[in-house]
């Protein structure tokens, strides 16, 4: 038996929950997989309040990372005492788990496994976003919404690295200035500021490439006014809440704008495309042009308290639950 945070039925976060739970051996193709990190993403929030929907009831978390401990028939790829981090697979919210060896990461010497939990899922997403979805170059302007968060942090400084010039949401003068360090290098606090307005001020009227947004509700329709004619639109998150309906006669009033719900796990799939994916990150990270903050850690048991102060924005950086 191992100690795990389940969910039995969805709501806040006094929905977490800590538990026995028995793990069995790994099958073909499986690793049983020994927990010493495990990363707090706001995909964790969207499946313990229901608008991501699992089983119930379920162990939440898509990203840790760890140390393999067993394997099952059929598994050459890996060792036991290989050191692994993952993205993408639910249950990470325990101290181990059996998990499919070919979504295992081998870990370079220089990631260790906090900073492999805290970057894992942020920093595929950013290598999708800034790499694949709309590869951005030198001298792009680019607005990234939440700035100051985790994927915020990792996608302004790759994009500085890339040579575009940065616009940054965030919501405070602190996390202003978090995201200045960072390397953002127009940060505008939404609170008291207007976002669309500064976008155009900051661009002499000329607008924005691509939109690169998390935020979701509260952004969206804002976010395509900040775009020219046949600008790309990404919403990659719903941290106020899921974007409304919107007519598609709204992309042309803007100028044919194209629109798209870019997710992590359609552009790593396949094992060869997790593969690269995940060496464009760690070559990034190991040449220190891309810093990680573990800004905020945990305890399993208090995987209440994280979601918590995520929720309310109290988060800068990446967080972890320590084991």
């Amino acid at each position: 038996m191992v100690r795990a945070i389940q969910i039995g039925a969805v709501g806040g976060p006094e929905v977490l929950k800590s538990q026995s739970v028995d793990i069995g051996l790994p099958g073909p193709g499986e690793v049983r997989l020994r927990h010493t990190a495990v990363g707090v993403n706001y995909i964790d929030v969207y499946y313990r309040t229901g608008l991501y929907s699992a089983p119930l009831p379920f162990i939440p978390g898509m990203e840790a990372a760890g140390v393999v401990e067993a394997l099952g028939p059929d598994v050459e790829s890996l060792k036991v005492g290989d050191r692994v981090s993952y993205a993408g697979a639910l249950g990470s919210y325990s101290e181990a788990r059996i998990i499919n060896a070919d979504r295992l990461i081998s870990l370079p010497e220089n990631v260790s496994n906090d900073l492999a939990a805290a970057i894992t899922l942020k920093g595929l997403t950013a290598q999708v976003l800034l790499r694949q979805v709309y590869k951005v170059k030198s001298g792009d302007t680019i607005l990234i919404h939440a700035a100051a968060g985790g994927l915020g942090l990792l996608m302004t400084q790759w994009a500085k690295a890339l040579g575009a010039i940065v616009i940054g949401t965030v919501s405070s003068e602190d996390k202003a200035a978090i995201a200045r360090e960072h390397g953002c290098d127009h940060p505008i606090v939404y609170t008291r500021e207007n976002f669309v307005s500064r976008v155009r001020e900051i661009t002499d009227g000329k607008k924005l490439p691509v939109v690169f947004d998390s935020v979701g509700k509260d952004t969206f329709l804002g976010s395509l006014d900040c775009l020219q004619p046949h600008g790309l639109m990404v919403v990659s998150g719903a941290s106020s809440g899921p974007v409304p309906p919107i007519q598609v006669s709204q992309l042309a009033q803007r100028g044919s704008l194209f629109l798209t719900r870019a997710v992590v796990f359609n552009y790593t799939a396949t094992r060869a495309d997790l593969e690269a994916a995940a060496a464009d990150l760690f070559a990034i990270v190991g040449s220190g042009k891309v810093r990680v903050s573990v800004n905020q850690r945990y305890e399993l048991a208090q995987a209440e308290t994280a979601h918590r102060e995520l929720e309310n924005r109290k988060t800068t950086g990446a967080t972890i639950l320590s084991l």
